[in-house]
């Protein structure tokens, strides 16, 4: 077996996702610690493992409905590189180590969330993946528990604002996956996922509305009630740039891979790399201001 084959059923290019463990990092203003890097690095670790054990379980039932997508044929399960057997003891073992390096390499908030997080993809991927609205919320949850997850990793709490706006920045994300989907595969969408037959543009695109609207109001108001100095807000451009760019790109069709946006578009890259900057910058100005 190529072990090349092996890596691209994990789906690394998805790992992306895990970095909004680092988010917490940022927030919580321990950026300087050492320690706090390795615990973070070690729960992406944890979350590569167990969302790469989400896939091929995926994968694995959704075999017959692959080989029928222009793309997704190509999978090394839905072509037959990797059998399905061996599909099944790879979840096994990468499941195993996930939730025990959680327990033993981190700590039990974490072990919770990360359990959380596997018992909500495998509810998505079992039960939710073709109920209408259930699906999208299930994905978010997804990134929301990453959130969770990264403050776990550290002992630092959680802003409810911070994570509302996290939640609902999610469901952008989901709901612009579900129209790029959409409108890739026109009419034949429901025969490649059932939930496709579902939804409409139209729908969906009031569902986005609603959905990029309140991140942006969660945001705002997590900016000056969050327990940082009000100058958070002036972070608060980048993030609705940020938002309208994913916006556009999700317009243009180019949403059905999220990660792809993400690692992939430069404007947005940017984007994402002022605002940290800036947010540390804020985070570093207010800690001196209050010495």
């Amino acid at each position: 077996m190529n072990p090349i084959t092996i890596i691209k059923a994990l789906r690394p290019k998805q790992w992306a996702k895990n970095g909004l463990l680092l988010v917490a990092m940022v927030f919580a203003e321990k950026y300087d610690d050492p320690e706090s890097w390795m615990n973070v690095a070690v729960g992406v670790a944890m979350f590569c493992m167990l969302s790469s054990a989400g896939y091929l379980v995926n994968d694995v039932r959704d075999i017959e409905a692959d080989r029928k997508h222009p793309k997704k044929k190509h999978r090394p399960i839905a072509s037959g590189a990797i059998p399905v057997g061996m599909a099944w003891g790879m979840v096994v073992v990468l499941i195993a180590a996930g939730l025990a390096g959680s327990w033993f390499l981190l700590n039990q908030g974490f072990f919770i969330v990360a359990a959380g997080y596997l018992l909500s993809t495998l509810s998505y991927t079992i039960w939710f993946k073709h109920a209408p609205v259930l699906d999208v919320m299930l994905i978010a949850n997804g990134f929301l528990l990453r959130a969770v997850a990264g403050a776990e990793a550290i002992d630092a709490p959680s802003s409810p604002w911070f994570l509302v706006c996290i939640g609902f920045g999610a469901l952008f994300i989901g709901l612009g996956k579900r129209l790029a989907e959409i409108k890739l595969l026109s009419k034949d969408a429901g025969e490649h996922r059932k939930v496709l037959a579902e939804y409409s543009i139209d729908m969906l695109q009031q569902f986005i509305t609603i959905t990029v609207a309140c991140s942006m109001i969660s945001y705002a108001l997590y900016t000056f009630g969050g327990g940082h100095d009000s100058s958070m807000m002036l972070t608060l451009p980048f993030f609705i740039y940020g938002v309208f760019r994913y916006l556009y790109l999700v317009e243009k069709g180019e949403g059905g891979d999220p990660t792809s946006i993400f690692v992939g578009d430069k404007p947005l890259l940017i984007c994402m790399a002022l605002f940290v900057a800036v947010a540390i910058a804020v985070l570093q100005l207010g800690n001196g201001a209050a010495g």
